[in-house]
């Protein structure tokens, strides 16, 4: 799924591309995936796109006061045209979803991987219409979110362990299940932590964690061409996806939690004194 760091990069490659570009046309493949009606397709042609701009996971494609939203869901993507193909956007194998042809001939497509379509993609006047922007937490980069700010997230989050804190919307906008492993990698905390047991020093190294994880991986993927983003961001996990495999920093193996639609990846050494985390469908976890 593209986090916080992937749909940063989108948004600047996105914005270099269209900004200033005129919509032809647009074509929805998989009615499914629009989310609202009051406002059809066919309104954002001829109109000017002014900007590209991130709001957690969503990007937002502004065009003389409409706003074409999509979010890319787990399965997901972008992919530009330099030329947009003559054959006409149909479903198919390739999970097309939405196509928009730009008014010199080039474009983008959003497909969807997998039989499970969660891509969502909504058209507003107002960005905040869309349920999922308006419900979102502070972003960790924001300019102004501070260690205290995230000393009361987690103290009001109880005892509810740090990974899920890290990966809700509503309490933290942009870090997915990837970068949640990695932060927590990087803080030497365990994913099953409770997230009020911090003390302020704890806090705020989880603070300058979660910022320079997220800020690296922001940086890293800057100027990748969009079809590299997918790669790169693989290539950056230094535990996340890596079950198996030798920890950089202790040369410990990492282990995994398996869920029913998802699993997390931990270094033992690291983050949890040597000890490996139960599977959290059978047993008590670990603090």
């Amino acid at each position: 799924m593209p986090e916080l760091p992937e749909v940063a990069a989108l948004a600047q490659a996105l914005e270099e591309k269209l900004r200033g570009r005129v919509i032809a046309a647009g074509h929805l493949v998989s009615f499914s995936a629009l989310k609202t009606y009051r406002i059809g397709l066919e309104a954002l042609a001829g109109l000017e796109i002014g900007s590209v701009t991130r709001h957690g996971k969503f990007l937002d494609i502004e065009a003389q006061g409409i706003h074409l939203i999509f979010h890319l869901a787990r399965a997901g993507w972008v992919k530009w045209h330099d030329e947009v193909p003559a054959v006409p956007a149909r479903a198919g194998k390739s999970g097309l979803a939405l196509r928009v042809v730009l008014d010199d001939g080039s474009g983008f497509s959003l497909t969807e991987a997998g039989t499970q379509k969660h891509l969502a993609v909504y058209i507003v006047e107002d960005p905040a219409e869309v349920p999922g922007i308006a419900a979102l937490g502070p972003d960790p980069l924001a300019e102004g979110f501070t260690a205290d700010d995230l000393g009361r997230i987690l103290a009001d989050a109880g005892r509810a362990q740090l990974k899920g804190v890290l990966r809700d919307q509503k309490t933290l906008a942009g870090i997915g299940n990837a970068y949640s492993d990695e932060i927590l990698h990087a803080a030497r905390l365990s994913p099953f932590k409770p997230a009020n047991s911090l003390e302020k020093e704890g806090v705020d190294e989880l603070y300058r964690h979660i910022r320079q994880v997220l800020g690296d991986a922001v940086v890293a993927a800057s100027g990748h061409p969009i079809e590299e983003l997918k790669d790169a961001k693989r290539a950056s996990m230094r535990v996340h996806g890596r079950t198996g495999e030798q920890c950089d920093e202790c040369g410990t193996t990492i282990a995994e939690v398996s869920f029913v639609d998802s699993s997390l990846q931990y270094c033992p050494g690291c983050q949890t004194g040597g000890k490996p985390l139960a599977d959290r469908r059978l047993s008590k976890l670990l603090k």
